[in-house]
């Protein structure tokens, strides 16, 4: 079962982030953007970088490479932040736009379909009671220092991937406030991490150097 979603979420998750790269690069190119320019813009959604990962779990899981993303800490960091992803799009960006076709496709793919293969899989096969709340600021990172890149860009590119961390349309307190809450449900959301791997391991955390055993993620 574990191998059936691992391939799954590989081929649903690296098809869709293929299309969407198919279509976007042409439409930002229309819209003004360079080829370059049209690249990193792609690149700097973090729902695009977030199904990356995924997608690298999923590889990892299959193949046992790359060894990083094999890592508990690590597969669980993912499972936080694609959840984010289809919490923070279903509430605040869902509405503001109506995709056809393709886009459609790739919205739903990567917003929902990816995410629950991934997180069906992650609970099923991939956790081993070994997460503490030592992991929390490792996995905290990750949305940190993406919306420490986008500001950084933002001048630069004269463009925010998302509303809410436009300082520019918002004001800075707006920002901050958003930030504040997603930060806050990253947090939480990485709290339910942690039970969750504890009850699904039986209550008792791994020995430190424990790895979850290669047959159980390619079983």
């Amino acid at each position: 079962m574990a191998k059936i979603l691992n391939v799954a979420g590989l081929v649903v998750g690296l098809s869709a982030l293929v299309v969407q790269f198919a279509l976007t690069i042409p439409a930002s190119m229309e819209a003004g953007r360079s080829l370059a320019g049209s690249v990193i813009h792609y690149f700097s959604y973090f729902t695009i970088l977030t199904n990356i990962l995924v997608v690298l779990v999923h590889l990892a899981a299959l193949l046992g490479a790359p060894r990083f993303f094999t890592q508990a800490w690590v597969r669980a960091g993912v499972a936080v932040s694609i959840l984010l992803v289809t919490i923070v799009y279903w509430q605040l960006l869902s509405a503001l736009w109506q995709p056809e076709g393709l886009f459609l496709l790739c919205d739903i793919a990567l917003h929902y379909i990816a995410p629950v293969i991934y997180l069906v899989w992650w609970l099923t096969a991939g956790t081993d009671g070994s997460l503490s709340w030592r992991h929390l600021p490792l996995w905290l990172a990750y949305p940190l220092i993406y919306v420490a890149y986008v500001q950084v860009r933002a001048p630069i590119a004269g463009e925010v991937p998302y509303y809410f961390l436009d300082a520019r349309l918002n004001g800075w307190p707006s920002v901050l406030v958003y930030l504040a809450a997603m930060l806050l449900t990253f947090a939480f959301l990485g709290r339910l991490a942690m039970l969750a791997d504890r009850i699904i391991a039986g209550g008792k955390p791994a020995r430190k150097g424990d790895a979850i055993a290669p047959t159980r993620t390619a079983s």
